[in-house]
Formats: structure tokens, sequence, C-alpha cells
């Protein structure tokens, strides 16, 4: 699974403001990634938790392209899963803090097709590395 792909999907605002050709909201942008990724990688607990997160969003994307040849009733069960993990990433996502609302924000703020934010993203992408497979 693509965990850049997961580390997208965890924002919630989809309108990016694109902080492109802006060299000193860049380099902060990455300053504030480095800061968060380092407090959340410093305390277990926390780490533990982004892993829930990135697991959680992990087993909702795989069965997706199932969707389709399943029954009527099983879709609907799968629903149901499906709103109670989300349930379940939004109380994780709380307990996270401010660390994880920057991370928000930050991609929310930047082109991910873009050098910088592919940058800013792999910067981000480095806490998944500490996930179990």
């Amino acid at each position: 699974m693509n965990r850049l792909l997961i580390v997208a999907i965890l924002m919630l605002s989809t309108t990016p403001l694109y902080a492109q050709g802006q060299p000193e909201i860049i380099a902060k942008l990455k300053e504030d990634a480095r800061n968060a990724i380092s407090i959340l990688g410093a305390d277990r607990g926390k780490t533990r938790t982004y892993c829930q997160i990135v697991d959680l969003l992990g087993r909702q994307l795989g069965p997706a392209d199932q969707e389709k040849r399943k029954k009527r009733a099983d879709r609907e069960k799968d629903k149901k899963k499906t709103r109670a993990r989300m349930q379940t990433i939004n109380e994780l996502q709380k307990r996270l803090g401010p660390e994880f609302i920057v991370l928000e924000n930050i991609l929310n703020e930047i082109d991910l097709k873009s050098a910088d934010g592919r940058e800013i993203a792999l910067i981000i992408q480095s806490l998944n590395q500490t996930c179990p497979e």
C-alpha cells in the first residue's frame, strides 16, 4: 500500500493552498514538518497511535476494489465497518494532538506534485517507516 497515499487521505480538507514559489513559506513548512515528526517519533505512544491510523486506513482502502463484486448485504456490512473505522481514526487523531494538526495543515498547503511538496511528503512519510508492515 502506498503509505504516501495514506498520509494524504488523513487530511480533512481537500483544497490545498499551494505554497509554490515562496521559498520562506516552503522552508517554514519543511521545518514544521520535521519538528512535528520528531515530536511524534520521540513519543512511543504517539508513534503507535499514528501507526494504528495508517493501519486502519490501509485496511479500509484494501477491499475498495472488490466492492463492485459484492452483494448488497455485504456492502452494507462494509459500510458499517468503514463508519466504525473512521470513528476510531478520528478518536486516534485527537490523541495525537497538535502535531498531527500541524501535519494536516502542511499537507493542505502544499502541492504534492511539486518537488517541494514531494520533499515535504517524504519528511512526513519517514514516520511511516517506524510502523510495522
